[in-house]
């Protein structure tokens, strides 16, 4: 019969699975059962292997989370350090009469080759071994680690907020915002556990000196009393044995100690920690050239060591020149690449159609000192949430807006930017980098010192502060936004607010192109067989200048499909669309509860409007200029009561004065939003705070 035989990643799997389990049995098993001096041997020598690998992976490591098993591995290295100290001791205790090799023979090694079979030199080393451990490296690295908790705990909360922010801005997926939270959540628990195992490493520092100790004075007893040695024989015997079983536990010790210490204080960074040594500690010539002159001088001073001192000074200086050497050649390529640019010019050309660049459609131009936020070499955020901003806009509204083309301008000033629609200004305004700007949104508790100035986006009064003033400026109830939020916050605003503008014939065609994937016989028996391509475009630009978002693209040319065969007219197709849309349309305006908080208009006022409109046509150019100025004013009293009380200010009217009040009120009352009771749901009820047109 064959024999059942587990695929290779199974079986992998398993025998990384049983590495932890056999270890802890390993470790509990040398406490336990007798240790020939072999066996001894073989588990002194791991244990110094295990000390380096993880040292070195320590220092090869680019962030802490890529040695998360750190802690864990800092318990275990404790564990077996003090089950050899065990297992060690028996056998001392026990064969160390027969000679120094009883222990095995690493035991020896450290006790002659290291101390020079000097066991006062051994006990002195010891002590200094273990003061460095214990005193310097331990008790900085648990410092560091509990401080490093405590700061990780309690920056939890904002990147928290922060990552939600980059998730609503658009600036990144579900998924990615999943594995950051994962990441700061494990951040703060590494950070957790390492102040938990700092305190095994000085425990662990603690035993190996009462190991020790009790090593020298046991043996002592057991030479003399057990084994009938003398006083000094058993001594220097006993001692020897003790402290080469010391070393061999402390060195793997301050290995392990030094690496937590590198884990917990490397600060973030795209390098490893030999990458950041060469690269910011002898990346400066004049750094170099300044410390050989000085370890020159004062090799020439009588007394010192003249030949060490001199050739390290030629060591430095010959590689401060190196440097210097290297910069310049690259300096002097750069110049000779510019030159070879501007010498091989192609002479002036003539002018060609090819000369007619388009006009961008969206632009952002920035003065100098804004191009970091915009030059991916150098890791400009703007531009990732510029991305994020199309994506979110094309989720919410309907269609992808067109890309925006971004450019320096040395007309502008330094910290301002301009944003272009057809080549036309529509939004101007200064960021300054470095810079938070502090928003107040009406309800502040004081002021703060700085720039003062108001949000480009949407008016409120703001001032610029300084980096270090805005956890202050939060606790205050300011809104603070870096510089490039701010650019980013304005470009939304006016690509919502124009977004019929920017949806052209083109845009238009992609959707239809879009949604004839999943229905293409809807589409065909509409457009263009029905309904021309510049109605649909016309429909669709009528509901964006009015707020009204376009995803339900389905509804809509469902409802353009049943009316276009009565009526071609624009104005008239999106009013059935709206009254389509209706329930979209009030769960945007009002996005929780039944109760519709509305204004509508005084019967006498109504009455006047729907002659107006039967004798002036749809464009109501024949209303009275005194009924005009009365209409508006009271809206605008009527709407700002509505403001006042935390609503938003909705006129409901009749369906046929709709659009006529929509488009005369839309210049002096751009927030307001004007609907039909036709447009209303049956399942929502109405209020009424405010009558339009009382006093007439």
């Amino acid at each position: 019969m064959n024999s059942l035989k587990l695929p290779s990643w199974i079986s992998g799997m398993a025998s990384k699975a049983l590495a932890a389990p056999i270890l802890i049995i390993m470790m509990l098993a040398m406490m336990i059962l007798p240790l020939p001096g072999f066996v001894l041997d073989v588990f002194f020598s791991f244990n110094i292997a295990l000390a380096i690998i993880v040292l070195l992976t320590s220092l090869y490591t680019v962030k802490p989370l890529d040695f998360m098993v750190f802690p864990t591995v800092l318990l275990v290295s404790t564990m077996l350090r003090l089950s050899l100290n065990v297992a060690s001791t028996r056998v001392v205790l026990t064969e160390g009469h027969t000679g120094p090799d009883a222990a095995g023979k690493v035991i020896e090694a450290f006790g002659h080759f290291l101390i020079g079979g000097n066991y006062t030199v051994g006990i002195v080393v010891f002590i200094i071994l273990t003061i460095i451990n214990f005193t310097v490296v331990t008790k900085g690295a648990g410092r560091i680690a509990e401080v490093g908790a405590r700061f990780a705990l309690d920056a939890m909360p904002g990147k928290q907020m922060a990552i939600d922010a980059d998730l609503n801005a658009g600036l990144i997926a579900e998924q990615e915002a999943r594995r950051r939270r994962t990441e700061v959540a494990q951040e703060a628990e590494f950070y957790g556990a390492m102040d938990g195992a700092s305190k095994y490493v000085r425990g662990d520092a603690v035993a190996g000196i009462l190991v020790t100790i009790i090593n020298m004075i046991g043996g002592l007893i057991v030479g003399v009393v057990q084994h009938d040695l003398e006083f000094a024989t058993a001594l220097k015997t006993y001692t020897l044995l003790a402290i080469g079983d010391g070393l061999v536990a402390q060195i793997p010790s301050l290995i392990i100690s030094t690496a937590a210490g590198v884990v917990v204080s490397r600060v973030a960074s795209d390098q490893d920690i030999g990458g950041q040594l060469i690269g910011q500690l002898f990346a400066k010539p004049q750094v170099l050239q300044i410390t050989a002159v000085i370890i020159g001088g004062m090799g020439i001073i009588p007394g010192m060591p003249h030949i060490a001192f001199i050739l390290l000074a030629a060591i430095l200086g010959g590689g401060g020149y190196l440097l210097t050497k290297k910069s310049q050649a690259e300096i002097s390529d750069e110049t000779k690449k510019e030159t070879e640019v501007q010498t091989s010019a192609p002479e002036m050309e003539e002018a060609t159609w090819q000369d007619i660049l388009p006009v961008d459609t969206l632009g952002l131009e920035v003065g100098y000192r804004l191009i970091p936020l915009v030059d991916k070499a150098q890791g400009g955020e703007l531009l990732k949430r510029i991305k994020g901003i199309r994506k979110k806009f094309a989720q919410e509204v309907g269609f992808l807006s067109p890309p925006v083309h971004i450019r320096d301008n040395l007309e502008l000033k330094p910290s301002a930017y301009r944003i272009t629609l057809k080549g036309v200004d529509v939004g101007t305004g200064e960021a300054n980098t470095g810079q938070y700007l502090a928003i107040d949104p009406g309800m502040v508790s004081g002021t703060l010192p700085g720039v003062l100035t108001t949000d480009p986006a949407f008016g409120l009064p703001a001032v610029w502060i300084d980096s270090s003033m805005r956890e202050q400026a939060q606790s205050m109830g300011y809104t603070v936004v870096d510089a490039g939020t701010v650019i980013a916050t304005h470009l939304n605003h006016l690509i919502t607010t124009h977004a019929a503008e920017l949806l052209g014939r083109h845009e238009v065609q992609q959707l239809i192109d879009h949604l004839a994937k999943d229905t293409p016989k809807l589409i065909e028996d509409l457009v263009p067989k029905i309904l021309p391509l510049s109605i649909l475009q016309k429909v669709l630009q009528n509901l964006l200048i009015e707020g009204v978002h376009i995803r339900d693209m389905r509804t809509i040319i469902e409802t353009l499909s049943e009316y276009a065969m009565q009526t071609q007219d624009a104005s008239e197709l999106t009013a059935q669309v709206r009254i389509a849309l209706g329930r979209s349309i009030v769960q945007q305006i009002f996005p929780s509860g039944n109760e519709l908080t509305v204004m509508t208009l005084d019967n006498r006022l109504e009455r006047l409007l729907m002659q107006a409109l039967q004798t002036s046509g749809p464009d109501g150019t024949g209303i009275e200029p005194g009924l005009a100025d009365t209409l508006a004013s009271q809206t605008e009293a009527a709407a700002q009561h509505q403001e006042q009380m935390g609503l938003t200010p909705v006129l409901l009217v009749p369906g046929p004065l709709r659009a006529l009040l929509s488009r005369f009120l839309r210049r002096t009352l751009p927030q307001l939003k004007v609907l039909s009771h036709a447009e209303l749901p049956e399942t929502k009820t109405i209020r009424v705070t405010s009558l339009v047109g009382g006093q007439l």
